[in-house]
């Protein structure tokens, strides 16, 4: 099992959730928005913590 793999949909969702949760924080000036990092960084760098726990990411092998 390769956990560094995660879905094709998943990766830019992420992305842009992490996105979309940072330039809230921005506008708004609530610092909690900020934690929009950790969905960024999962799907840049093309892995999730969640998907180890819970194995509903993991890309099937041939």
């Amino acid at each position: 099992m390769d956990v560094n793999k995660i879905r094709k949909v998943c990766r830019p969702i992420r992305i842009v959730l992490g996105l979309s949760l940072i330039a809230v924080g921005v506008v708004t000036g609530i610092k909690w928005f900020y934690l929009g990092v950790i969905p960024l960084i999962a799907g840049l760098a093309n892995f999730c913590p969640l998907c180890i726990i819970t194995k509903k990411c993991d890309i099937e092998t041939k």
